[in-house]
């Protein structure tokens, strides 16, 4: 029988308090009913006693959600708890998660206390706690570097105060996983009471080791895993909820049970994404763009004969519709072949060699290869032009008046002029070559880079676009941003082939 490792799922609350990525009320909402559906135990919703709006959170997302364990932090403080349990009277299951530092770096400097102060504040908060709800998670701050026999006795005495899980978290992301896993294992051997309470990780990234470190604690007894979503977080970022996920479900010897639906994980990695307005690093393990594509001449050949070559995980499993086969001139024969195949074509032998020298030169003076490129290669008759070129582009905008733009872009010979509006500028632009196109795309991801400085600044866009599950990739640079963010559109949708 597997064992249960519960998915405490904080990106409401650790990652929102990373700078600019805070959300509303609404945006927490949809965060906190995707998570509902990738299957998380527990949602810590927010800090109740902060700030008006994250109690307002907290209520609506208790409204909002009933599968999931809705959870409110807070400080050992009898107003913060009194605040949590109001916050948390609509949730189906509510919990308060409360704690105090431990470390001596806590207690002397930042507490200005004692360690026996500690344990009992600590356990007057947990039994104050438990007198508002059943579900009471304890947390001792800076644990990682906490001296075990004293962690162990706080330990102890808050499962004794009636806490039913006790978390143990590397706040300061310090411990290497032998250490952070023996630190787990010393309380499951030590703590008399242990087996009362679910042990808790909680781990930070500053040294790369989140996750790791979360693996180690899991494996000396842990069974509830604190994460967020693409491991948004202060600092360096917690602990990547896809990551250990993923990394249990690949090492099936494992044996634990999270109870989670893997093919929700880049949904929700791209909606947390599009709300906290924080890119998605493209070699991100699981979730980055890159993930899954290939564009080395060895793996691309290994790959296209067996998946499992190069990949350890399904790209279906997480959500993402295939690998990509991503054209360079690093890339091989088979790669060039499987490419053209897709358009039509089967070149063989000789043949291929031919075309596959042409497509070396070119790959080493372009960046990116079009499908047009790829045609010409092969030697397309074909006499329609594909180039999008945007030839005019006019916007109307400002604090008074609704975004419109209108866009002229020359196709194929031909000439096409369209007027759309938007809740933006870019966003008008783009629905108004959406309509010239007539492609149904979307828009996955858009990034504006900064490529000179000053007012007068070059702007880089990279948009990702998908059509009738496949990705393609566009770039545009102009002075004027939202030139650029055409341009990149037009150079993705260019790309899709008739």
């Amino acid at each position: 029988m597997s064992d249960k490792v519960y998915i405490f799922d904080t990106t409401l609350r650790d990652a929102e308090q990373v700078p600019g990525c805070q959300l509303n009320t609404i945006e927490k909402i949809e965060v906190a009913r995707q998570l509902e559906k990738l299957g998380v135990d527990v949602i810590e919703a927010g800090f109740p006693i902060s700030s008006p709006g994250d109690f307002n959170s907290v209520v609506e997302i208790s409204k909002a959600v009933t599968g999931p364990t809705i959870c409110a932090l807070t400080r050992a403080v009898e107003k913060d708890i009194e605040v949590a349990a109001e916050a948390l009277k609509h949730a189906r299951r509510g919990r308060i998660h409360t704690g105090i530092g431990t470390s001596q770096y806590h207690i002397y400097e930042k507490l200005n206390s004692n360690p026996q102060d500690i344990i009992e504040r600590a356990v007057k908060a947990v039994k104050y706690a438990r007198t508002f709800v059943d579900d009471v998670e304890f947390y001792a701050e800076d644990a990682g570097r906490t001296e075990e026999e004293y962690l162990a006795r706080v330990v102890e005495a808050v499962i004794d105060a009636g806490a039913t899980v006790v978390n143990i978290p590397d706040t300061t992301g310090y411990c290497l996983p032998s250490e952070y896993g023996a630190k787990i294992a010393y309380l499951m051997n030590n703590v008399p009471n242990i087996d009362k309470a679910i042990i808790s990780t909680h781990c930070h990234n500053d040294l790369g080791m989140a996750t790791a470190n979360t693996i180690a604690a899991i494996m000396n007894g842990a069974r509830q895993a604190e994460v967020t979503i693409n491991g948004l977080g202060e600092r360096a970022g917690n602990t990547a909820l896809e990551e250990v996920v993923m990394a249990i479900a690949c090492h099936k010897n494992l044996d634990f049970d999270l109870g989670i639906d893997t093919k929700q994980i880049m949904a929700s990695s791209q909606l947390v994404s599009s709300l906290m307005r924080v890119p998605v690093q493209p070699n991100k393990a699981i979730v980055g763009r890159n993930a899954f594509a290939h564009s080395s001449g060895i793996h691309q050949d290994g790959v296209l004969k067996s998946r499992e070559t190069y990949e350890i995980i399904d790209p279906a499993d997480v959500g993402v519709d295939q690998s990509s086969i991503i054209l360079t001139a690093r890339s091989g024969r088979a790669a060039l072949k499987h490419h053209l195949k897709e358009l039509g074509y089967s070149p063989e032998g000789e043949q291929l060699d031919v075309i596959y020298q042409k497509f070396l030169e070119l790959a080493d003076k372009k960046k990116d290869i079009t499908i047009r490129d790829l045609e010409i290669l092969a030697g397309s008759n074909a006499k329609v032009d594909r180039t999008l070129k945007l030839e005019t582009l006019q916007v109307v905008c400002g604090s008074s008046t609704i975004p419109t733009a209108t866009v002229r872009v020359s196709f194929g010979g031909d000439t096409f002029i369209e007027t759309a509006s938007g809740n933006g500028p870019v966003d008008a632009a783009f629905n108004a070559v959406k309509s010239i196109t007539k492609r149904r795309v979307h828009v996955e991801e858009f990034l504006v880079q900064a490529i000179t400085r000053g007012s007068d600044d070059l702007g880089k866009v990279h948009v990702q676009i998908s059509h009738k599950g496949r990705m393609y990739y566009g770039f545009g640079a102009n002075t004027d941003i939202v030139t650029a963010s055409v341009e990149a559109l037009l150079d993705a949708i260019a790309k899709i082939a008739n």
